[in-house]
C-alpha cells in the first residue's frame, strides 16, 4: 500500500486531471497551544503536502475572542466584537488541500490530525 492507502491516483494527462479542493479545519479549544513537537510535525506534514502538489494554503487562526462579526444583510452595517458563536472547541487553523478525490482529502486529514494531535473536519469547497 502506498502512503495513503492505496488511494495513490493513477497518473493521467494533464488535461484529464479532476481534482476537488478541501478545508481541513483543526478543531481545539485553546489557541497556540502547539508544543514544539507538535510543530515539527505539522512542519512536516505541511511539507510532505506541498512535495505531493496538495498544497494550497495552511494558516493558523486567532482566538474566537480576537473575532470581528459584521451583519450588514439590511443595508445597514453592524459590527461586533467577538465570536458568532460561543462553544468550547473551535477552528483553531486549516489547511486547503486540492486532491484528485475525497478518500485521499480523509487520510491527509487523518495524517494531518496526527501530526498536530487535534481533531480535524473535512469540507469540500462547492
Amino acid at each position: 500500500m502506498g502512503r495513503y492507502g492505496g488511494l495513490i491516483p493513477t497518473v493521467a494527462p494533464a488535461a484529464t486531471v479532476t481534482t476537488m479542493r478541501f478545508l481541513l479545519s483543526v478543531i481545539d479549544n485553546v489557541t497556540g497551544s502547539a508544543t514544539q513537537a507538535e510543530i515539527a510535525d505539522i512542519d512536516a506534514f505541511n511539507d510532505r503536502l506541498q512535495a505531493d502538489g496538495y498544497w494550497v494554503l495552511a494558516c493558523g487562526l486567532g482566538a474566537p475572542s480576537t473575532a470581528t462579526l459584521i451583519d450588514n444583510r439590511d443595508g445597514t452595517p453592524v459590527v461586533a466584537d467577538g465570536p458568532f458563536v460561543r462553544t468550547a472547541e473551535y477552528q483553531a487553523g486549516f489547511w486547503i488541500i486540492d486532491v484528485p478525490s475525497r478518500e485521499i482529502a480523509v487520510q491527509l486529514a487523518t495524517d494531518g490530525s496526527r501530526a498536530c494531535r487535534r481533531k480535524v473536519e473535512v469540507r469540500h469547497f462547492l
